[in-house]
């Protein structure tokens, strides 16, 4: 990939700015975390050379003077919310995410799980955390939320919630998705925090939409377009325009909040205009890190390419409604691009044509594209797999990899133990099988090597593809999508 963002002076600006914060608020801010934490790949795949764990290394720096809340919706965890990019639910998130700071020292403090209202399933995962040893609070909805800002700012309001003791100048509030309450949870440690003297303050670490790049970059287009199943659009900051006489960008869902924000924050603080926009609330250094605007251009305009895709299955199959595709299509239409600028989706569908079979295709890193289709043995993207690694390693098409002493086994374990109607090997039975394969043959050996190779590259199925085959390619880091078709008509179909 050629890179566009300078991760390295990101991260010193942010972190420079969030410094700052904290000076400015008497020694104590929270600071509210939107996207990821860990492995943002939107960031990453729309800013070639953000680092997709560098807002992490970032609190490893500060990891002296930060700590961590968690947030979690009570209605995230009871609809079984799936984080799309890893195949995972909030609540596992949660406990990953918890691994994952915990292993780089950073401090957790607790788990708030939000809008609660005795959901069996949100109850069950806060039995489960306290078992586990963490510190797990309950806030239900506020009374008087949005309009009745003297019942908010009461012992009604904010003042029902548990008080979270923190002790670190620094108390980030991250959650594994939109939605989880993680600025209700700031705002009511605020209260809580002025009724015992402390004079703390509040920000907003944000990465999208870039407020310093123009409303219709194609950087903030892939933002919407990540977006377009929360209704999120991108606006001109009218408080910002008129406070300063700038021009900025920031997204429905802040602007539309912000006049109750600033009332609570005035309320809570006693100073009326701690911030004047929802631009000032972030922490956003991230336009000021892009080194070559053209080749973030060209990667947010693949990245929309690959929502569509994404958001058409997921209508498929009726996790989102035919709205969401409809609306990133319009984004399409902005940025002039369709379905066809994706190459590796016409490679796929040009062999499917031609085998009359599902098929694969894979743009390796040097611009090549291979491909694979459905057999009696593999599935199309195994096939294009194993052809992709043979192509980089220089091996002729014709060698074979799998030898039918570790295959022959295999197969008949699918068909006479487990009963599978197909006992075709998907992706990730082809890895394990070359990693056999490979203990005694150099050949296979230098073929396996190349798999490091495969990340960032960019893959099309024309089916969507079945669970094993999507989590090995999530794993090796290529950008999949799938033409929304199914490989077989059965409603149930192992």
């Amino acid at each position: 990939m050629k890179v566009g963002f300078d991760n390295a002076l990101y991260i010193a600006k942010q972190t420079e700015h969030i410094r700052e914060r904290i000076a400015r608020f008497e020694g104590k801010l929270y600071l509210e975390f939107g996207g990821k934490l860990f492995d943002d790949y939107h960031a990453s795949r729309v800013l070639p050379g953000f680092d997709v764990n560098g807002k992490v290394k970032l609190l490893a720096a500060m990891k002296e003077e930060s700590e961590i809340i968690m947030c979690i919706s009570a209605a995230s965890i009871e609809q079984n919310k799936v984080r799309a990019d890893l195949g995972i639910t909030y609540d596992m998130d949660v406990l990953r995410l918890i691994d994952n700071l915990r292993a780089l020292g950073i401090s957790i403090n607790s788990v708030v799980i939000t809008q609660f209202s005795d959901q069996p399933a949100a109850e069950n995962f806060r039995n489960r955390l306290e078992m586990l040893g963490i510190r797990t609070y309950i806030h239900r909805l506020t009374k008087g939320y949005p309009t009745d800002v003297a019942t908010i700012i009461s012992p009604e309001g904010y003042g029902a919630n548990p008080y979270i003791e923190t002790t670190k100048p620094l108390v980030v509030v991250t959650a594994p998705g939109p939605g989880s309450g993680k600025l209700a949870t700031c705002l009511s440690q605020l209260y809580h925090e002025n009724l015992r003297g402390v004079k703390a303050g509040y920000a907003k670490f944000e990465t999208f939409p870039i407020w310093n790049l123009p409303l219709k970059h194609p950087v903030n287009l892939a933002y919407e377009a990540a977006t377009a199943d929360l209704n999120d659009v991108n606006m001109i900051d009218p408080y910002h325009l008129e406070a300063y006489g700038e021009t900025t960008v920031n997204y429905n869902r802040d602007i539309e909040i912000f006049p109750v924000v600033k009332t609570i924050l005035a309320r809570i603080t006693g100073k009326p205009d701690t911030y004047r926009s929802p631009t000032d609330m972030g922490v956003n250094m991230a336009g000021y890190a892009i080194t070559d605007d053209e080749v973030c251009c060209e990667a947010s305009r693949q990245e929309v390419i690959r929502r569509y895709f994404r958001a058409k299955c997921d209508a498929k199959a009726g996790n989102v409604s035919a709205e969401v595709p409809a609306r990133i299509e319009v984004t399409m239409q902005q940025l002039g691009i369709m379905e066809g600028d994706r190459a590796v989706t016409i490679a796929a569908r040009e062999t499917q044509k031609a085998s009359e079979r599902p098929s694969a295709a894979i743009q390796l890193s040097d611009g090549r594209i291979v491909c694979g289709r459905l057999s009696d043995l593999l599935t199309a993207p195994a096939s294009a797999l194993l052809n992709a690694v043979k192509a980089i390693a220089g091996l002729a098409d014709p060698i074979h990899l799998l030898s039918p002493l570790v295959l022959e086994p295999i197969l008949r374990m699918k068909k006479e133990n487990l009963h599978l109607k197909s006992v075709r090997l998907n992706t990730e039975e082809v890895l394990i099988a070359l990693s056999i394969c490979g203990a005694t043959n150099p050949t296979v050996e230098l073929a396996m090597a190349q798999l490091p190779k495969l990340a960032d590259c960019e893959a099309h199925s024309t089916v969507v593809l079945g669970a094993a085959d999507e989590s090995a390619y999530r794993r090796l880091g290529i950008h999949l999508t799938c033409d929304p078709n199914y490989i077989s008509k059965d409603l149930y179909y192992v």
